[in-house]
């Protein structure tokens, strides 16, 4: 089966930077990490989804956290230099990302934001994160990734649910 490449796909092979594209089975009922992480068979915390967040100060950042923990906003503000911030509107994020819910990669977006991401990242030989279409991840190495989307990492923000 052929898998067409998408955005993020094409600006890691601009960059040479190895990486797969990962095909699973998608339930519009159910985007959730947790169904994807099952649908790929690894563990859901090695599974990271990128979240876009309005600060008081700084406008839209990117948290990238794993796909068993929730967003910490204090932490994300304080992180990102604002004194509070709120996840956009859902109706906000084709605009702002050039990506829909269940397909927003940190990889490719419209404009390059302030990113985050949850230091458990370098506990893992390589993650997944959206490859920007639903129904297709990307497997990539943690310091690829920080690499290519200048990511700030070492910071941890989110606590973990699962």
């Amino acid at each position: 089966m052929k898998i067409e490449k998408t955005n993020a796909a094409r600006l890691l092979d601009k960059e040479k930077i190895e990486y797969q594209l990962i095909p699973y089975e998608v339930d519009e009922s159910d985007l959730s990490a947790v169904h994807v992480a099952e649908q790929l068979d690894e563990p859901v915390e090695q599974l990271f989804k990128t979240l876009v967040l309005k600060g008081d100060k700084s406008g839209y950042f990117v948290c990238i956290i794993p796909g068993n923990a929730e967003l910490d906003l204090k932490i994300a503000a304080k992180i990102s230099g604002n004194k509070n911030c709120d996840m956009i509107p859902m109706k906000d994020l084709l605009n702002v990302t050039g990506y829909i819910r269940g397909a927003c990669s940190p990889i490719g977006m419209k404009k390059k934001f302030p990113t985050y991401i949850d230091a458990s990242c370098k506990n893992y030989n390589f993650i997944y994160i959206s490859a920007g279409k639903r129904g297709l991840q990307i497997q990539i190495k943690p310091e690829d990734l920080i690499k290519i989307a200048d990511i700030k990492p070492e910071i941890i923000i989110s606590t973990n649910i699962a």
